[in-house]
């Protein structure tokens, strides 16, 4: 008998390409791909008989957003930290309040938006000029409507200041002084000009020129303490005095 006839049942002579050969070979079944996925999905992530995948993957979300804020919170808190210069003070503002001065060296404070830091210089030494300006060149400039003064016996005398000053008081410069060149000029020409209206002329352009100095700088940081500033003056002199030019 021929291989490709049918036979008597004998397995030896079956056609090897036959219905359950084909069966075999035939592609595999759609569900049991789905079921073959999440099988490995499942052991990839411990998943067992007692839980599905999505329970699993849920764990491992919310385990990954922990881990997530719980960075985001550190580099937060971590950016609290700052390091305040040896001339320097910190002043930490909550909300804009006051909280503390801190003072050099590496500090910590609650984060922006709740806290911040203005750090001041409190050891530099800062000029201010009145009745006249020197540019960058050197070049100095007459300022008549600061320099011009009445004296006590009714002469006009044309007088020159020079006051060097630093911060003393970092908190009170930041709430209380806005423009500090205005306010330490107009404080400036208002002490010099109470000092030269109580003085003749003749003792401010001669003899009196150091006692005017003085006086006027006495003056002057009482104006300042007055409103609070936080300004030390350290020097005030007087570069020239004399009689106007016609």
């Amino acid at each position: 008998m021929a291989w490709n006839k049918p036979g008597n049942g004998n397995s030896g002579n079956k056609d090897p390409w036959g219905p359950k050969r084909r069966s075999q070979q035939g592609p595999p079944d759609l569900d049991e791909i789905v079921r073959n996925i999440q099988n490995k999905f499942s052991g990839l992530f411990g998943g067992g008989k007692g839980g599905g995948p999505g329970l699993r993957l849920g764990r491992l979300g919310g385990i990954g957003l922990g881990a997530i804020l719980s960075v985001i919170i550190g580099l937060w808190l971590f950016s609290g930290f700052y390091i305040v210069k040896q001339a320097e003070n910190g002043v930490v503002l909550r909300f804009g309040k006051l909280q503390e001065v801190t003072t050099p060296g590496l500090n910590w404070h609650l984060p922006f938006p709740i806290e911040r830091v203005n750090k001041i210089n409190v050891q530099n030494v800062f000029s201010m000029e009145v009745g006249y300006r020197t540019d960058r060149t050197g070049r100095v400039s007459h300022v008549p409507r600061e320099a011009l003064m009445l004296t006590e016996d009714e002469n006009i005398v044309d007088i020159e200041f020079a006051v060097q000053y630093r911060i003393n008081d970092a908190a009170a410069y930041w709430f209380n002084v806005e423009q500090p060149e205005v306010t330490i000029a107009q404080a400036t020409e208002s002490a010099v000009r109470e000092i030269v209206g109580k003085s003749t002329l003749d003792f401010v352009i001669t003899e009196g020129r150091v006692d005017v100095a003085n006086r006027t700088q006495q003056l002057l940081q009482k104006i300042l303490d007055r409103y609070n500033t936080g300004i030390l003056i350290t020097t005030a002199k007087m570069q020239k005095a004399q009689p106007p030019e016609q």
